[in-house]
């Protein structure tokens, strides 16, 4: 068989998988650009989750009772079990993770807009559950029938703890709805803040998003960018409603018709703006990453050392006993 008739039966192979819905696996041929894809793609997740313990952080040590820190601890720790997962999926397809984190903090490479916006409330840590968190679900659910076996497994945990940081951030907005005066405002604020960004997370319209049509051929991604937005305002509505806030839009209603609601059309040019680096808390985000890198060099460097010592004490082992 010649080479290039080698390279067709492993594309057609490729492409019969895909067809059928089975997984492509890290020991079969994929096409390089599948495999970029997929390490962009999983890289600016990873990056998203890391970055995304900031904002909420910053309320750890400020957060009004223990048990509101001890759950606001879990959910920041979850979110960095979250991109350990993610970057061990991109190491099956062979990228390296310190060139991932590199590629972070130099900017060659992106993490969610929506982790750009500050937290000035304690009211915003509800909503990042509720919105930010609810987005992330409805982005990930269908990331679990994902066409790459190890990005598909490690989302099924991902999901199931995202739905828990979705229903601890509506509870606490119950909870704050039903307090004071004050409390309802500082919620109606950080409603307002983040349901425009919250939109933007699902990226730009079908018909401006080059990445997407591709992506979904390779059934790495299940739905649009514009559909998935459809189905966060569908599912946050009445979730609003029940809440007792008001969502920040005068066209927001429900088409009859459609079966769906109809919603405005977000910032566009903000979006782009704020992926580009001008976004209000970009330059925090990434210097603060940097630093915990830098000053964390000393574990990696320890980490290092202890292997290689395991890794003799094992090979000393083995050749004792081979001469016994």
């Amino acid at each position: 068989m010649t080479s290039s008739t080698q390279a067709t039966s492993l594309e057609e192979d490729f492409d019969a998988t895909i067809e059928k819905d089975q997984r492509i696996e890290p020991r079969d041929w994929m096409p390089d650009g599948y495999r970029r894809t997929l390490i962009r793609q999983i890289a600016q997740h990873a990056h998203s989750e890391i970055i995304g313990m900031q904002p909420e952080g910053d309320w750890i040590t400020r957060a009004p009772s223990l048990r509101r820190k001890a759950i606001l601890f879990a959910k920041v720790q979850d979110e960095a079990g979250h991109g350990l997962y993610l970057y061990s999926a991109a190491e099956t397809l062979g990228a390296d993770r310190a060139e991932l984190t590199e590629a972070l903090i130099e900017g060659r490479q992106k993490y969610s807009s929506i982790f750009n916006y500050p937290t000035p409330s304690f009211a915003d840590v509800g909503v990042i559950g509720w919105f930010v968190d609810g987005a992330a679900i409805c982005n990930q659910v269908p990331l679990c029938r994902c066409s790459y076996g190890p990005y598909a497994r490690a989302m099924v945990r991902v999901c199931k703890e995202e739905s828990f940081h979705q229903r601890q951030g509506y509870e606490l907005l119950l909870t704050m709805m039903r307090g004071t005066q004050a409390q309802r405002e500082m919620v109606q604020e950080a409603v307002d803040r983040w349901w425009w960004p919250s939109l933007m997370m699902f990226g730009p319209p079908d018909d401006d998003s080059p990445n997407s049509a591709r992506s979904m051929a390779w059934k790495i991604k299940r739905h649009s960018n514009d559909e998935l937005r459809q189905r966060f305002v569908d599912m946050t509505v009445p979730q609003a409603e029940k809440l007792g806030v008001r969502l920040p839009d005068p066209e927001l209603r429900w088409n009859e018709e459609r079966g769906h609601h109809d919603f405005g059309t977000p910032d566009w040019s903000e979006l782009q703006r704020v992926i580009k680096g001008d976004g209000p808390c970009n330059t925090e985000r990434v210097g603060r990453r940097r630093a915990a890198h830098e000053e964390g060099a000393w574990v990696r460097e320890a980490a290092t050392a202890y292997a290689a010592k395991q890794a003799a004490r094992a090979q000393a082992t083995a050749a004792e006993g081979a001469a016994a």
